[in-house]
């Protein structure tokens, strides 16, 4: 496991810990709760970064013919 993917997960991790403490007190600690979230939002980001786009690929040739192949081969 790399550098940054453990970065990412302790991010997720402890923000997510760091927020359920803040939720679980009787009397909420709003800036504990808003920098867990802080922390975890950063970390989802983080790891989204590098999640490839399915739409950057150029399109690929599928088996299922369109209408405009038909009328591109007459």
């Amino acid at each position: 496991m790399n550098i940054s993917r453990l970065i990412n997960t302790v991010c997720i991790i402890a923000g997510g810990a760091v927020a359920l403490y803040a939720q679980a007190e009787e009397q909420q600690n709003m800036y504990l709760l808003m920098g867990g979230l802080i922390l975890l939002m950063f970390g989802i980001y983080r790891t989204s970064r590098n999640i490839p786009s399915k739409f950057e690929k150029e399109e690929e040739e599928t088996l299922i013919k369109t209408e405009k192949d038909d009328e591109d081969r007459r």
